[in-house]
């Protein structure tokens, strides 16, 4: 179900304070702390003794203690202390997995430890840009299935539909949709000429009258998704600079980390080019943004438990973008698993699978 080679989010950086905190992803149970020296270490959370969860043991300097017998286990995943034995058993051991701060968030490698390559986590383009404003998004818990939110994050159509009164409206609904597969995942993707402006963005848009709005969804694997938002006064749409002067611009950044099969927890913010320091029009944003996040939290909870009863056996064209990504992603797993070299090609993987594995996950 999982890739297992590549860094999701694990925790806010924030929630890395000065004590212990649990977390569980791709099934597997976590502890982050924060070291002496100021950076994260994620262990397992599970002492090899009698597996109580380390994160109810005690952090001491850059070591934890089990909270039943006293094994304390170093930033390594080491036992460096086993009160009442004479030495310290070998299989007094946990996992260790890296970890790195980036973007306000606490990223964790899952895999083989020897691959863990900081430039593979998903680049934020215009990140410290003092011209660009941020509004920082919280994290939410969605009970599905990660793929599902994948799905919905390369799908535009489904803005006219769960989102009207913010992000959509009937000016966009119909229009046709461009799917591209790249190496590092899928993008779908739309102009739309003279529609009006939808709800969310009117308040901030600095022109009057219609617009040309682009809406981009790309999705890298496993599960992290650019969400690009242009709007530009009707008939000077454009996709890179020289924009117009009025262009409304907002990348809006999605990182999902699969907790377990039928969970998912969503971490978001949002860049934008304009009031970079305006800190009403970011506490704005975060409020709209979460109301319209709630809505599809609903959405895909239901889905889930939907097609978990009973799958759908029916596929529309606006799936072409979700198939695709869940057809590739699937290649990526099988060589994993296989123990393909890193970078290796995977075997193809026929388009019945993947419709398959639409209406199974």
């Amino acid at each position: 179900m999982f890739l297992k080679n590549a860094w999701y989010v694990a925790a806010l950086q924030h929630e890395v304070d000065g004590g212990l905190h649990a977390a569980k992803m791709l099934g597997e149970d976590l502890v982050l702390y924060r070291r002496q020296d100021g950076g994260v270490a994620a262990l397992e959370d599970s002492c090899p003794h009698r597996k109580l969860p380390l994160s109810m043991g005690r952090l001491q300097g850059d070591t934890i203690e089990c909270g039943y017998h006293g094994l304390t286990f170093d930033c390594s995943g080491q036992c460096v202390r086993a009160p009442g034995v004479s030495h310290i058993p070998k299989a007094a051991v946990v996992r260790s997995y890296p970890a790195v701060e980036r973007y306000g968030l606490v990223w964790v490698w899952m895999g083989d430890p020897a691959l863990a390559d900081e430039s593979r986590i998903m680049e934020v383009e215009h990140w410290g840009d003092p011209a660009w404003g941020v509004n920082r998004g919280d994290a939410m818990t969605v009970s599905c299935n990660y793929l599902y939110v994948t799905d919905n994050l390369l799908d535009p159509s489904h803005v006219s539909w769960v989102h009207q009164t913010s992000f959509g409206n009937a000016a966009i609904v119909g229009e046709p949709l461009k799917t591209e597969v790249r190496e590092n995942g899928v993008v779908v993707s739309r102009w739309m000429r003279d529609v009006e402006v939808a709800p969310f963005y009117a308040k901030f848009v600095k022109f009057h009258g219609n617009c040309d709005r682009k809406q981009h969804y790309e999705v890298h694997f496993p599960s992290h998704a650019l969400i690009k938002a242009i709007f530009t006064p009707a008939g000077t749409a454009a996709d890179a600079e020289p924009f117009h002067e009025d262009v409304f611009l907002m990348d809006s950044y999605n990182f999902m980390t699969p907790v377990d099969e039928e969970t998912t927890r969503y971490y978001w913010f949002q860049m934008r080019n304009f009031s970079p320091d305006d800190e009403e029009v970011s506490r704005q944003f975060s409020e709209d943004v979460r109301h319209a996040f709630e809505e599809d939290r609903a959405v895909l909870t239901a889905v889930h438990a939907g097609m978990k009863k009973s799958p759908s056996k029916l596929d529309l064209p606006l799936d072409s973008g979700p198939l695709r990504f869940r057809r590739k992603l699937q290649q990526l797993i099988e060589a994993e698993q296989a123990g393909a070299p890193a970078g290796a090609a995977p075997a193809a993987v026929p388009a019945a699978r993947a419709t398959a594995a639409l209406q199974e996950a």
